[in-house]
């Protein structure tokens, strides 16, 4: 279970960014849900995203309304990024695979703080 929290939050930090008005914050327990699905991918168990992934990650990138939900969906998913095993370079592909627009790069590196 807990498991399954922290990579919803490292997989919807990207869907954050999607966003583009607002004030308050997207919670971590919105971001989990909807991220989860996308697990295996980001870990390099699946060969690509879940239907049920993608579809997570843009119901995710609607709840975002401003820049403080991009930097919260970001800070959510990085907090689990490291021990849930998600490889950077799987990560990355997701947007794309899913066919989802994101403005900056997408990666378990990336500075919360500097998203706009």
């Amino acid at each position: 279970m807990k498991f399954l929290f922290l990579s919803m939050l490292f997989l919807l930090s990207f869907l954050f960014f999607l966003a583009n008005n607002g004030e308050a914050a997207v919670p971590c327990t919105t971001v989990d849900a909807n991220a989860a699905a996308c697990l295996g991918f980001a870990t390099g168990m699946a060969a690509k995203p879940s239907d049920a992934c993608c579809n997570g990650l843009r119901q995710l990138a609607q709840t975002v309304k401003s820049v403080n939900d991009k930097k919260a969906i970001c800070r959510c998913l990085k907090v689990g990024a490291k021990s849930l095993g998600i490889q950077d370079r799987f990560l990355s592909m997701i947007p794309q695979a899913c066919n989802i627009k994101v403005d900056f790069p997408v990666s378990v590196n990336t500075n919360c703080e500097t998203i706009h």
